[in-house]
């Protein structure tokens, strides 16, 4: 069987970051999704809910805010509950396995994205450079070794 998600959108509210009672991290969010269009026709934008846990879930709250693109990649779970009246509901919501940046309004030319934290950028490792006299040439033969 395949359960794979992928979407990508602007997270609608800002992801806050709870904890279970036995310490795991955990957010729940939501992205609004726009969906392909045609010309002439009417944008339509899906909303979609995502919960993420653990190391998953402090990088979104730390690094994302509300019209921050993301990209998310997960399974999509069934959830069932009941509501403050009795009913029973069932929710179908993105469990988050891998979620990355997509840029920011800051970028698109709106105000009000958090920057994120710069990358570290490793130097690159620097080699010496030889000559070809510390090499020996090989002799051609046609016996193999084997």
């Amino acid at each position: 069987m395949l359960n794979v998600a992928i979407i990508m959108g602007r997270l609608t509210a800002d992801p806050e970051l709870r904890t279970t009672a036995s310490g795991i991290a955990v957010t729940s969010f939501s992205v609004a999704v726009e969906r392909s269009y045609r010309a002439g026709e009417e944008r339509q934008t899906d909303f979609i809910n995502v919960v993420a846990w653990r190391q998953t879930a402090e990088f979104v709250s730390r690094y994302f805010q509300k019209g921050s693109m993301i990209a998310v990649r997960g399974r999509i779970q069934q959830r069932n509950y009941e509501d403050k009246n009795g009913n029973k509901r069932t929710a179908f919501e993105i469990v988050a396995d891998e979620v990355s940046f997509c840029g920011s309004k800051a970028e698109t030319g709106t105000a009000g994205a958090r920057q994120s934290e710069p990358a570290r950028v490793q130097p690159a490792a620097s080699f010496a450079t030889g000559g070809a006299d510390d090499f020996e040439e090989i002799p051609i033969s046609d016996d193999l070794p084997f």
